[in-house]
């Protein structure tokens, strides 16, 4: 009962009143703190694979487990069709975000110049992502693609929907396979921590750069030209 219904208020109560407090008094720690200039090569190769990746699993994750089972039937997706998608789909973006994190965090660590400014955050940071993608992946392929199989949206997905219903079912998660369990509180583990550490940059997107004016580089009313001082003549004293 504490742990699927006290444990996730409690981590979500954390998320959004964290975000409200280090917006209001951190607001200059609101930033990635990039690296960028310490080691370009690997970030350049890491980041767009983790991040393209990560959009793509959270896209599985609000299809399989926010999105009801019935409301897929009803659209003419079948439990065998939205499995083989599922299971593609989320064994390649997977992949894709495991390949990246493994960059980044060979970076991070393996860097002498990116390591010193790693903090303590930023450790419990990538141990919890490590952990989430370690259990999203074993349940992925482990479980789905090559064992036996296993339907989370009869237990995972009405149990998380239960929470923002206010009417989670416990035994729905006490019931499922320990990999789930362990990927959810992990999960969970990280929203906690999330306002906290640097993946509040997650919420920084530029849309004000989509309206805002051009920037000139010359006026847009004609300068007048400079009046030239009085020309004074040499005089010569008697």
């Amino acid at each position: 009962m504490i742990v699927w219904v006290g444990i996730p208020y409690v981590c979500l109560t954390l998320f959004v009143a964290g975000h409200i407090w280090r917006r209001r008094t951190g607001e200059l720690t609101w930033t990635t703190r990039s690296t960028q200039l310490l080691e370009r090569r690997l970030l350049r190769i890491g980041s767009p694979l983790f991040h393209l990746g990560l959009l793509a699993v959270i896209g599985g994750h609000v299809l399989g487990i926010l999105v009801p089972e019935e409301a897929t039937e009803a659209l003419g997706v079948s439990e065998g069709l939205y499995h083989a998608v599922s299971v593609t789909a989320g064994t390649a973006s997977g992949l894709a975000m495991t390949i990246g994190f493994a960059i980044l965090l060979y970076r991070r660590l393996g860097v002498a110049r990116v390591r010193r400014t790693t903090t303590r955050v930023d450790q419990a940071t990538y141990a919890l992502l490590a952990l989430v993608i370690a259990t999203g992946m074993w349940a992925t392929i482990g479980v789905n693609l090559f064992g036996g199989g296993y339907d989370y949206r009869q237990t995972v997905g009405p149990w998380f929907r239960g929470l923002f219903l206010f009417d989670p079912d416990p035994t729905l998660m006490s019931g499922a396979p320990l990999i789930y369990q362990v990927h959810a509180l992990g999960a969970m583990a990280l929203y906690a921590l999330w306002p906290f550490s640097r993946l509040v940059h997650a919420w920084s997107v530029p849309i004000a750069y989509l309206r805002r004016s051009p920037i000139l580089y010359r006026r847009r009313a004609p300068i007048a030209a400079p009046v030239s001082p009085p020309k004074i003549e040499p005089r010569r004293i008697p």
